[in-house]
């Protein structure tokens, strides 16, 4: 069986763009409606704690691998196959704007901002204050990225439909 580097790289696409949207999905239906139960001061010593323990590489793998792999997906299309290059486009630019951009625009700067907070510190009304702002922005632009990350898959997965018939 000869496997091309066009078909391994929409493979790619399809599994890390999975990846990726499933975690955010799962976050969705899981992280979120759990810390919604907590205090205020639990649920942002949790956030940073998060915050710390996903800045891994299997992570990174997955974040940014997707946008990699479909960049390279998309390019090995643009020749031949009008379709597929541009179900694979909108991809990539869904991910990359939608949850690249959303994430390093949106949620990692209230990340930072969270993470530079000395708890600890802080009265109840603050915390309460900090955790209202924080909570409502970060959700807000997760929904958008999750969105986004479940579209540019199914875009990816469609791709992969277009191809079968060839």
């Amino acid at each position: 069986m000869d496997v091309s580097i066009k078909t391994v790289t929409l493979f790619a696409s399809v599994a890390l763009t999975g990846l990726s949207a499933g975690l955010f999905y799962a976050w969705s239906v899981s992280v979120i409606p759990g810390t919604q139960k907590i205090s205020d001061m639990s649920y942002l010593e949790t956030m940073q704690s998060i915050n710390r323990a996903i800045l891994n590489p299997l992570f990174f793998l997955v974040f940014f691998g997707s946008i990699v792999a479909l960049g390279a997906a998309t390019s090995y299309h643009i020749r031949t196959d009008k379709l597929a290059f541009g179900l694979l486009l909108v991809s990539s630019l869904l991910y990359l704007f939608g949850t690249l951009g959303v994430t390093g625009m949106g949620n990692v700067p209230l990340n930072n901002e969270l993470e530079a907070m000395d708890l600890s510190a802080l009265g109840l009304e603050k915390l309460k204050t900090f955790r209202s702002y924080y909570e409502t922005q970060w959700n807000r632009l997760h929904v958008i990225r999750t969105f986004c990350a479940i579209g540019s898959f199914l875009l990816a997965v469609i791709t992969v439909f277009t191809q079968i018939k060839k």
